[in-house]
């Protein structure tokens, strides 16, 4: 992760896990897609919102976030380990029935992305889902706060996941959101599920 973007949540850590809102609308369709109870890994987890109605729906969860300082406030708000790790991080095999990855990839490096999304599709069990949005654009840069966005456009979004595995498209839809700086953006969800070779 950019570290001048990880400065950002380590040092704001609270007052973003203040502003995060509810979780998001698409986290139902998701769970719809897994094995009841299965696992579920979630990426760039925040304050945990999304965490909570994955755990009060009975799936297992293993939270994670790239700040450890977010990663303790979603635990004590969860009472459930969180645990601090970076997306290159990431090294298990077939672990997960479903990945979530709600507004976190969007800060890897585009030079990066294909990498991570490599190691996400190891890290899936065949024919497991995985959830990610991101900042549409044309190209990476900063917002006011510092806070760095790959900013990609949907077909180079699709090259690179071809480049890091085989899948297969569920859903895309795109939404508008006012960020945490105040700023709207539009915001690109996709749902895929891997294909085992």
């Amino acid at each position: 992760m950019d570290e001048e973007t990880l400065r950002f949540y380590r040092s704001n850590a609270q007052s973003y896990a203040d502003w995060a809102k509810a979780p998001s609308t698409r986290l139902r369709g998701f769970l719809a897609l897994l094995p009841s109870g299965g696992s579920i890994l979630e990426l760039g987890c925040g304050a945990g919102n999304h965490s909570a109605v994955m755990l009060e729906a009975g799936f297992q969860v293993h939270a994670t976030d790239g700040s450890p300082e977010m990663a303790e406030i979603a635990s004590r708000r969860l009472g459930h380990p969180v645990e601090a790790m970076l997306f290159h991080e990431l090294n298990v095999h077939e672990a997960y029935d479903g990945v979530w990855a709600s507004a976190c990839l969007l800060h890897a490096p585009r030079d990066e992305l294909a990498g991570i999304l490599s190691r996400i599709h190891r890290a899936l069990k065949p024919a497991g889902v995985l959830y990610a949005s991101f900042k549409i654009g044309g190209g990476d840069g900063r917002d006011k706060l510092g806070r760095y966005y790959n900013y990609p456009s949907p077909e180079w979004l699709r090259s690179t996941y071809a480049a890091a595995g085989t899948w297969s498209a569920i859903t895309s839809d795109t939404s508008e959101i006012k960020s945490f700086d105040g700023t709207p953006a539009a915001m690109l969800h996709l749902v895929v599920r891997k294909i085992a070779a």
